[in-house]
């Protein structure tokens, strides 16, 4: 059996502006919120979704990754 290789980096892309970031994932919480670097733009998962990770991130979050709940 192979373990699954958690993901640790996403590039999170701001739905305001477009500008892209890569970020590291926390692996022990969710993260709700999320400033823009460029804009200020405060970010929040879409609905249905845990974090800004699973929203806007290359990657989903380090929960979801593994098929759990993330919160």
């Amino acid at each position: 059996m192979s373990a699954t290789v958690i993901q640790l980096k996403s590039v999170l892309t701001c739905p305001n502006c477009g500008y892209q970031k890569e970020e590291t994932m926390p692996t022990n919480a969710c993260q709700y919120f999320y400033e823009c670097e460029n804009c200020h733009e405060h970010l929040k998962p879409k609905t249905g979704d845990c974090c800004v990770y699973c929203s806007y991130g290359t990657v989903k979050c380090p929960p979801i990754q593994q098929g759990n709940c993330c919160c």
